[in-house]
């Protein structure tokens, strides 16, 4: 069975149904598992850097979304596009595709990839635009993104 994730302009992301590294369906992967790290780390990165690109992301504020990655590291996992993560930014990566997915769901493509960057008058963004909200508030915050904008779309 293929499971379709989300459109990234040209490039359709889409899984197949396949239950490999302690995978299943019914529970979360086990982030902290390294074989888990590696198999899931390289489609991350490359999703997240197509994020980055469609948002157009200032190279500091990616580093930031990903928890604070040094320069080098960053310059490094734009270079080979690929590589292991950590459980947490492989947590941060799942969270910003979410988003990433609900705009899409709710707005036209030009508002989506323009979102995150737009100042906001929802109490919770105290006028800033989510994208400075997400990162002063890290995973917490990017989770509260992700909450209300599923809750916009209707939940799913």
């Amino acid at each position: 069975m293929l499971h379709i994730w989300s459109d990234f302009g040209e490039v359709t992301l889409a899984t197949v149904n396949q239950l490999g590294a302690g995978i299943a369906w019914e529970k979360p992967a086990d982030l902290s598992r390294k074989d888990v790290q590696k198999r899931l780390g390289p489609p991350a990165v490359k999703a997240f850097l197509k994020i980055r690109d469609l948002w157009e992301l200032r190279d500091e504020d990616a580093r930031q979304l990903l928890g604070g990655m040094s320069n080098g590291a960053f310059y490094e996992l734009k270079r080979k596009a690929r590589g292991t993560l950590d459980q947490d930014r492989l947590t941060r990566i799942s969270i910003l595709i979410g988003i990433f997915k609900a705009l899409n769901i709710l707005y036209s493509k030009k508002l989506a990839d323009h979102w995150v960057q737009l100042p906001n008058d929802n109490p919770m963004f105290e006028g800033e635009s989510p994208l400075v909200y997400m990162m002063k508030g890290g995973q917490p915050a990017m989770l509260r993104v992700r909450q209300l904008l599923d809750s916009r779309r209707g939940g799913r």
